[in-house]
């Protein structure tokens, strides 16, 4: 996994402005800790951060082609092909030759081969950009899901783009604005493909492309979900997606690097477990690492709504079934807490999320992981593929006329969402957050491809299912990604090949529930390599911690925030809901309204933080 920048500018001799690219890459060294190179000629120069994970000592990117002594185009890639040997042997046939193993040349010989319809050959995850020197065009692409990001920032006469936006706003000729309608983004937690929050920047959309020409530029779709007649009975039906999770887990089982699991003990994670073990087996490998993570006050766990047990249990069965090495990564509230902690997650991330706590309990579980392996396969993008997301069992949820974890955050206890209800009541109204769902909302809604004649279940239950796995997605697969690499761990998805979600997106929904709980496709497939206790265990989220002493750090820190005139969010806070709040700490243990409660401080901390750190201007 690496990180790319570039320039592209149809009016200015780039030739000079490598050390401008070069501020850029080098805010994404955590991205490509193994090297950093620059490509650059006239009218384009492309950088490159590397961590290699194929090819170490050969695979340097950029990835250049010459003929006759003249380049022919460039090319960059974030992300890992799983079809590389199969489609190595199918450009061969064509007559191209490479020098290493290294994927960005398969990404530059299959543009050569297919143009802009090259990333209909590449299975993966990705996002890449090309230069084509003979005709000034650049090319950006994002895989079907969009597991890698790719933000682009339109200039008066071309292009900049790069993995994350922290590279962009290293250009000179970006502004840290952001306007009305980012800060709708932000707040509301839409998700909305294609959005960069900040003004005038954009993140290519899962399955699009970008094509910059001297003349403009424009994206269009290579890939999206189809609707298609679902003709298979329950048992194909259930073979299939096994055999379909099988050969994604196999496929991303790395063979250059070591490969550990980030378990939890849940059917998802679980079910990749067991599934990679045997794959490690049959291939003679040393058995999986595994790792969980937990909280030191795990002894007092108290079962609520959302989080019926704790992980470490379960985690251990499945690890001594499996013959996995186990390690319970052990979080503490100092962790969470520790200001570094927190600045790193940020900047990992670049926006405010309501998810504060989530994001520095995962940035330490990473690291900790990183100690160990340089790739982790996690069973993320499960509840959204297989309809196992808490909204989809709460019926008011479903009928909601707005993103179902927007109202989920209203059902526990959110007056005006997740994250929002200590934003002062003018800048409220001002932005009208559930208006600005209430339109992203339709628009996803709009874009639901649906078969003839389903009842209207059968219809609401596919729309439920098409937001869990497109602006849901856009949520949580950067949450993961980008706090991943930002301590140097690539991550492996088996839950997000496009081929697995193609097929289950058109089984009925009858099909997906027909035993009666979520999931029920998925657990029929993991049936005979999971203990019963494993395929019966209650679904648990991610775990957060019940510690008071948090709860109480959490209050503390909003009254000193509310208390600050000169903070940065001081404009943005309801000082009288502030003061409310922070009285209140038993309101924020456990719960779901413990939950979403914890989302309002974390969000007013991580934008006076982001205020701050970004130098960020609001343009309100």
């Amino acid at each position: 996994m690496s990180g790319i920048a570039g320039w592209v500018d149809h009016r200015r001799d780039l030739t000079r402005e490598r050390a401008t690219v070069r501020a850029m890459t080098a805010t994404m060294a955590c991205r490509g800790p193994d090297g950093e190179e620059l490509w650059a000629c006239e009218r384009a120069v492309l950088g490159h951060r590397r961590q290699a994970l194929v090819d170490r000592e050969r695979a340097v990117e950029p990835v250049t082609l010459e003929s006759d002594g003249r380049t022919v185009a460039v090319a960059v890639l974030d992300g890992e092909l799983y079809n590389a040997a199969s489609l190595r042997r199918e450009l061969r046939s064509h007559g191209h030759r490479f020098r290493t193993h290294g994927h960005g040349e398969l990404v530059l010989a299959a543009y050569l081969q297919w143009g802009e319809r090259c990333a209909e050959h590449l299975r993966g995850v990705f996002a890449f950009a090309v230069w084509d020197h003979r005709t000034h065009e650049l090319l950006l692409v994002r895989d079907r899901l969009g597991n890698k990001p790719l933000f682009y920032h339109p200039t008066a006469h071309g292009m900049l783009f790069a993995s994350e936006r922290k590279a962009i706003l290293a250009h000179p000729l970006v502004e840290p604005a952001v306007d009305l309608d980012g800060l709708r983004e932000i707040l509301s937690y839409a998700g909305t493909p294609g959005h960069g929050v900040f003004r005038g920047m954009h993140q290519v959309r899962p399955g699009h492309l970008v094509r910059v020409r001297p003349d403009g530029w424009r994206e269009e779709c290579y890939w999206a979900l189809e609707a298609t007649e679902h003709t298979d009975d329950l048992d194909t039906t259930v073979r299939t997606v096994r055999e379909l999770l099988e050969q994604a887990v196999a496929e991303q089982l790395p063979s250059e690097v070591p490969l550990c699991m980030m378990l939890s003990g849940g059917l998802d994670s679980s079910g990749v477990t067991a599934l990679a073990a045997r794959a490690q087996r049959e291939r003679g490998e040393e058995p999986l690492r595994t790792f969980t993570a937990g909280f030191r006050q795990e002894a007092d766990f108290q079962a609520d709504e959302v989080w019926s047990s704790p992980d470490a249990p379960y985690a251990q069965e499945v690890a001594e079934h499996v013959g996995a090495e186990h390690t319970d990564v052990v979080l503490r509230t100092e962790d969470l807490l520790d200001p570094v902690v927190k600045a790193n997650a940020l900047r990992a991330k670049d926006v405010p999320s309501p998810l504060g706590n989530m994001n520095t309990s995962l940035y330490v579980l990473f690291r900790a992981i990183r100690e160990h392996a340089e790739v982790a396969m996690l069973g993320d993008a499960a509840d959204g593929v297989f309809g196992g997301t808490m909204w989809m069992s709460i019926p008011p949820l479903l009928k909601a006329p707005t993103f179902p974890w927007i109202a989920m955050a209203r059902h526990g206890g959110g007056r005006h969402g997740m994250g929002t209800d200590l934003i002062d009541a003018g800048l409220l109204a001002k932005l009208d957050v559930p208006g600005y769902c209430g339109e992203r909302y339709q628009q996803a809604m709009s874009r639901v491809p649906h078969p003839p004649g389903q009842s209207p279940e059968e219809r609401r239950m596919r729309e439920i299912w098409y937001l869990n796995v497109t602006n849901w997605l856009e949520t949580l697969l950067p949450h993961g990604e980008s706090i991943a690499q930002s301590v140097g761990l690539a991550l492996r998805l088996p839950f997000c090949d496009h081929r697995l979600v193609s097929y289950v997106y058109n089984a009925p929904w009858s099909m997906k529930s027909f035993d009666g709980r979520e999931k029920s496709l998925l657990r029929a497939a993991l049936a005979d390599v999971l203990p019963e206790s494993i395929l019966q265990r209650q679904k648990s989220p991610y775990p957060v911690t019940q510690d008071v002493a948090y709860a109480r750090a959490l209050c503390e820190g909003v009254r000193r925030l509310a208390a600050d005139p000169d903070a940065p969010a001081a404009a943005l806070i309801d000082t009288e809901a502030a003061a409310a709040f922070a009285d209140r700490p038993e309101d924020l243990v456990s719960g779901p309204r413990a939950w979403v409660g914890r989302t309002h401080a974390e969000m007013l901390f991580q934008l006076n933080a982001w205020l701050d750190t970004y130098r960020v201007r609001l343009a309100l």
